[in-house]
């Protein structure tokens, strides 16, 4: 509860006033011992303990409904998103969570969790008079005044998103903003506490907490989390496109955000280029993984399109745009000679892959190596060093894929922080084994369907050890590591330790070489089709200087928000960009309370949790009406006290009236 009018609280003082009249009272009277009432004192000293209490009750019915008075004129609020005794705060900072994710809608509910919160703030506000209130919101991040809370609804800053919050930056930006602004101020967070947009372990909170204690006046600050079970929800996401000829190819999954124990039949529908067509997906569990091919018409032609499922707990999670150019050829070198050159030639660019071309380099012309329209490389020889070394680099920067294999004599050379170990041989008749891999990622991770690569049917008798600081993806049976991985900007370098060359292991027979392989070829040609996708918030989906944002799809759009706050096929002066929300928003894990506590540690902060569906429900009220009924009640138990006792009968039925004589 705190108190609209404080300054009116100082009237409490008047409490005293019939406690003081009562005193003075007491001292005009003074007590003289007079024999003959001695006798009445006696016959009255019964009673006088029940008059004393009357007394008593009278004297604290006056005090008490003087301070109701003086309660109900300092216009009294209940808020569950204030503390108890909290006076009306000089500036409110709102840090505004409009992210993705705030579109889902409470179990039982039809209202998403923004406009929950847009209903719960503005009862609240309407109750602060001459409180400033300054917007922070999650899209834009920039402070800005709000006219009247009777309008924060309708600002465009307020209106759906497909963005993701970035609660560190800012609830810094919140400090640097009240460090220029003296008062006292209060910080508010509404938020579904979605854990990827807090994110507990981002070192940044150490300079958070410290930016807002040490402020000249500590604000307060309140987190309003808009919680409780979302309603059923599925969502879908392009995980990659690429370009095959005549056709495009979608990597599609689609999640369950409900119990998944039955199989769910979900229509799908895909609109390219204005051209729709609908088909049901079967989803056995919690996810569903698959290749959509979709036919193009010319594999010269450009276009556009969108995935969507039908709408659920969650608008803003039922659609995935994606955007292609014509087919490109995929094309990728191979630096290596003897035999392995064959057997990476062939895993590389395989007979009946279309599109697909490599070219062999000799070890020793490497320094003539372009990467500009490279896929993929795959090296088999001396770890690259000066101007190649460089070169590498760059093309892994910009996304391309390398495979390093050993090389078949001694070298000392370095790339990457990376080096191969001596050479190691097995023993007679015995060979070293893959034992153990990652199915989940990497180059040797399970199909779509969920069929494993047979790595196991890997034998070596020579090899070499990866080392250096890097990610083990497969071990041999001694735990000593097989293949390793270290990303590079947008690119991978890959470190596999034996060749695929029969004097050195089986890795020629395609078992483990070619799923690894072409998973590197094609991961390298997405840097070419990724400049037709771009994740919502990134730089890659931001404007150039002099180029303009327009919107081309005509899915369904929010009318107040701004474009580049939504997903979508957007044009930016001559590119064409398919624009998707982040993989983060669809991952529904919150942050408990137990966790929350640590990042505002200090901050004097409060959470309100608000688990309710229903937009009639207020988190704040005026109560002062309820001091005015107090004080009517106090004044009235007065008046009934102060009444004087039933008078005594003077003559009794069984006695004569008694005779006056004049």
């Amino acid at each position: 509860m705190f108190f609209l009018q404080p300054l009116m609280l100082w009237g409490l003082f008047a409490v005293s006033i019939p406690i003081i009249i009562h005193l003075l009272n007491r001292r005009r009277h003074r007590t003289i011992q007079w024999a003959a009432m001695q006798f009445l004192l006696k016959a009255t000293r019964e009673s006088r303990g029940k008059k004393r209490l009357r007394h008593i009750l009278i004297l604290t019915c006056r005090a008490l409904g003087i301070a109701a008075l003086i309660a109900a004129a300092a216009i009294p609020v209940v808020s569950k998103l204030f503390g108890l005794g909290s006076g009306q705060p000089d500036l409110i900072v709102l840090v505004f969570d409009r992210s993705a994710s705030m579109e889902a809608n409470p179990k039982n509910g039809s209202i998403p969790r923004r406009e929950l919160s847009l209903q719960r703030l503005r009862d609240s506000f309407a109750d602060l008079k001459g409180t400033r209130l300054v917007l922070i919101d999650s899209a834009s991040g920039k402070p800005q005044d709000v006219p009247s809370p009777e309008v924060i609804a309708e600002l465009s800053a307020t209106a759906a998103t497909d963005t993701t919050a970035d609660l560190p930056g800012l609830l810094s930006t919140a400090a640097e903003f009240l460090a220029e602004t003296p008062g006292r101020a209060e910080v508010w967070i509404t938020s579904d506490l979605q854990s990827t947009n807090w994110s507990p372990d981002d070192g940044r909170w150490n300079s958070v907490r410290a930016a807002l204690t040490s402020l000249p006046q500590k604000p307060r600050v309140r987190v309003l989390a808009l919680g409780g079970d979302n309603a059923d929800n599925q969502t879908i996401q392009i995980l990659s496109s690429r370009r095959s000829g005549t056709n495009l190819l979608l990597d599609l999954r689609i999640t369950r955000g409900s119990d998944a124990r039955n199989p769910l039949n979900l229509p799908v529908t895909i609109n390219t280029n204005g051209v729709r067509s609908t088909e049901s997906v079967t989803i056995p569990g919690q996810e569903l993984r698959f290749i959509k091919t979709i036919a193009l018409p010319s594999p010269d032609e450009s276009g556009h399109g969108w995935v969507s499922i039908p709408g659920d707990g969650n608008p803003r999670d039922n659609v995935a745009f994606y955007a292609y150019g014509p087919a490109l050829p995929i094309q990728s070198t191979v630096v290596a000679d003897g035999e392995a050159a064959e057997y990476l030639s062939l895993a590389t660019a395989p007979e009946g892959f279309g599109g697909q071309s490599v070219e062999r380099l000799q070890p020793a012309l490497a320094g003539s190596l372009t990467t500009t329209e490279q896929a993929a490389l795959i090296w088999a020889t001396d770890l690259p060093t000066g101007p190649v070394a460089a070169e590498l680099e760059r093309f892994l920067n910009d996304g391309g894929q390398v495979i390093f294999f050993p090389p078949a004599g001694e070298s000392n050379n370095s790339f990457l922080e990376m080096e191969w170990s001596a050479l190691g041989t097995a023993a007679t008749d015995q060979f070293f084994i893959l034992d153990s891999w990652n199915h989940d990622d990497g180059l040797l991770r399970d199909g779509i369907d969920g069929t494993p690569v047979p790595a196991d049917r890997l034998r070596a008798v020579k090899r070499r050890i990866p080392e250096g600081e890097a990610t083990v993806m497969a071990r041999w049976d001694d735990a000593q590591p097989f293949l390793v991985r270290k990303v590079i900007g947008r690119g991978t370098a890959w470190f596999m330790g034996s060749l695929p060359d029969y004097t050195w292991s089986n890795l020629g027979d395609a078992d483990v070489l070619l799923p690894a392989v072409q998973r590197a070829v094609l991961a390298g040609s997405d840097r070419f089709n990724s400049s037709y996708l771009a994740t919502i918030g990134t730089s890659s989906a931001e404007p150039k200087t002099d180029e303009v944002r327009e919107r081309l799809d005509d899915y369904g759009t929010d009318a107040k928000a701004e474009v580049g706050y939504l997903t979508g096929i957007q044009k930016l002066g001559d590119r064409t960009l398919a624009v998707n929300r982040s993989s983060s928003e669809d991952i529904p894990d919150v942050i408990e309370r137990s966790a929350l506590a640590p990042l505002l540690e200090g901050t004097d902060f409060s959470l309100f949790e608000d688990n309710s569906n229903s937009g009639r429900e207020s988190i704040s009220r005026g109560v002062w009406r309820g001091f005015l009924i107090a004080m009517l009640f106090f004044l009235l138990s007065e008046a009934l006290l102060c009444l004087p006792n039933k008078p005594i009968a003077a003559v009794s039925a069984n006695r004569p009236p008694t005779q006056h004589v004049r």
